[in-house]
């Protein structure tokens, strides 16, 4: 097979972009996360051309945060703007205002992202924003996750939907549709279509957790623990998680004097609860998984 023929493998291409983007035509509109890096860039083009080929489409609104902690930003933000409008997508710059930390800078920069973006859907009335994660990003969440000790709930990874809550309360839903998809597919979209995307240096920097993740994964992938292997395990994680839910609440039936869960007290049999497994026994913190 010649290079071109290759090429044309990993293209994204419409039938699949449809696929990607299925359940969201109906919606009134979608906040797409943009920041101009390839993964985010690809969202836009995919989901701008998606769009046109729907009769009643969503409104697109790209949305780019400015964590104002490089001087390009600005300008990489302008450059999303301008191929925005080449797609005819709305498009607003947002920026973290205030003091940055010294130390976790990555989080807080990620906790105001968020913040940022759940604003951005707040004052357009929209409720889903969507994100350009893809495979490679989920695979490196699950071996962040495992060097920290994470149970079966964070190694289960990135949902492809899940609830966006500030300051406790939800008030739009994170979903991200390329998760599947590895990087080099995306870029191989974008070059294809003649589409240029910025590159953050900070994604090179190795005082960064996740950059020096990165790092180890083509040596990890020669020992047989590639990308996917990673997101398998992720997938299998989630199932051994759901099992265990239905076994939480199958045992909760079981024991309590009455219907679970309805209000008023609950007597439940101390014996049989202390002869339960701890993962079923014990509460289960349920986060949002992002």
């Amino acid at each position: 097979m010649n290079r071109n023929a290759r090429t044309a493998d990993q293209i994204v291409g419409d039938n699949e972009a449809d696929a990607l983007f299925s359940g969201l035509e109906k919606l009134s509109g979608l906040i797409l996360a943009v920041s101009g890096g390839s993964d985010s860039t690809a969202l836009l083009v995919l989901a701008a051309r998606w769009a046109k080929r729907l009769k009643h489409a969503p409104k697109l609104v790209a949305v780019t945060i400015d964590h104002a902690l490089r001087a390009e930003a600005a300008h990489e933000a302008a450059a999303v703007k301008r191929l925005a409008r080449r797609f005819g997508v709305s498009h607003r710059t947002m920026r973290w205002q205030g003091r940055k930390p010294k130390s976790g800078l990555q989080e807080a920069a990620r906790i105001a992202r968020y913040r940022l973006l759940a604003q951005a859907a707040a004052r357009t009335g929209y409720t889903h924003i969507l994100t350009a994660h893809t495979l490679d990003d989920q695979a490196e969440t699950v071996l962040f996750r495992l060097a920290r000790g994470s149970g079966l709930i964070g190694l289960g990874g990135m949902a492809y939907a899940s609830p966006l809550p500030v300051d406790g309360e939800t008030i739009a839903f994170l979903v991200r549709p390329l998760l599947h998809l590895p990087k080099a597919r995306l870029v191989a979209t974008l070059r294809a279509a003649g589409v240029a995307f910025s590159e953050d240096p900070s994604n090179q920097d190795p005082r960064f957790t996740r950059v020096r993740l990165r790092t180890l994964m083509p040596r990890l992938a020669l020992e047989g623990l590639d990308a996917r292997g990673l997101v398998r395990l992720a997938r299998r994680m989630r199932r051994a998680d759901a099992t265990i839910e239905f076994a939480v609440d199958a045992a909760a039936s079981a024991l309590a004097s009455r219907p679970w869960p309805a209000g008023g007290p609950i007597a439940i049999e101390t014996v049989r609860f202390a002869n339960l497994p701890s993962e079923a026994s014990w509460p289960r913190r349920r986060p949002c998984r992002q």
